[in-house]
């Protein structure tokens, strides 16, 4: 029979996560034990090991960054926001101003092509294009049956409730810009009117980031309003 004396107690290993329970628990810990803070010496990315205050500090700092970069976005947003407002304004101003439908359809070309800078864009409406043969605005507008055959590449984007923006097929983008189709990389479509009753406008870029789904849609549908209320007076 062993006569080897057993400890009086066996020390159990304490779990991590009873450790971490405990700090949160006791939140107070380190206040009341400041010597052992300043002892603890944890990793860092540099390979040297760093007070658990350096760590705290730098991981604040580094907090504080990420926020500076967040703002930084925000205000950048806030300020294109700004600046579509001022161009959407700018265009309410002038479709008011416009006495007839060829000084509407010029308004609208202006305001595309310099206020929203694309490289290309089209007016397509919905119509007789005899009744429209006095409106001379180049190959910025179009006048089309909705029926015709041409537009059946269109369909639906027709039937939808909105604008539209990204890539399009090769058969739209020849439609729309014929030849300058090649230079087009993203396009943004938007309807004029409830399922574009009246017709829709097509804004080309060379850009092919510039127009892309997941971007926001608001602004263009707004114009889309716009230029459709003022169309529906001629």
């Amino acid at each position: 029979m062993s006569t080897q004396r057993k400890p009086d107690f066996i020390e159990e290993t304490i779990s991590e996560q009873a450790v971490q329970e405990y700090l949160q628990a006791n939140p107070d810990f380190f206040e009341r034990n400041d010597a052992l803070l300043g002892a603890l010496r944890v990793p860092h990315g540099s390979g040297e090991a760093v007070s658990l205050v350096e760590r705290q500090v730098s991981m604040l700092r580094q907090k504080e960054l990420k926020l500076q970069r967040q703002l930084k976005d925000l205000i950048e947003v806030a300020r294109a926001n700004d600046r579509l407002a001022t161009k959407i304004h700018e265009l309410t101003l002038q479709l008011l101003a416009a006495k007839d439908l060829a000084a509407t359809i010029a308004a609208v070309e202006a305001a595309m092509r310099v206020g929203f800078n694309a490289d290309q864009a089209v007016l397509v409406l919905f119509g007789d294009p005899e009744v429209f043969d006095d409106v001379d605005a180049g190959r910025f507008f179009r006048v089309l049956r909705r029926d015709d055959s041409a537009l059946q590449p269109f369909a639906t984007f027709l039937k939808g409730r909105g604008p539209r923006c990204g890539q399009v097929r090769d058969s739209q983008r020849s439609f729309l810009f014929q030849d300058d189709a090649e230079e087009i990389g993203s396009v943004a479509l938007v309807p004029l009117g409830k399922k574009a009753q009246l017709g829709f406008v097509a804004i080309g870029s060379a850009d092919a980031d510039r127009f892309h789904p997941g971007m926001s849609i608001d602004f263009l549908a707004r114009v889309g309003d716009l230029v459709a209320r003022a169309l529906e007076r001629y």
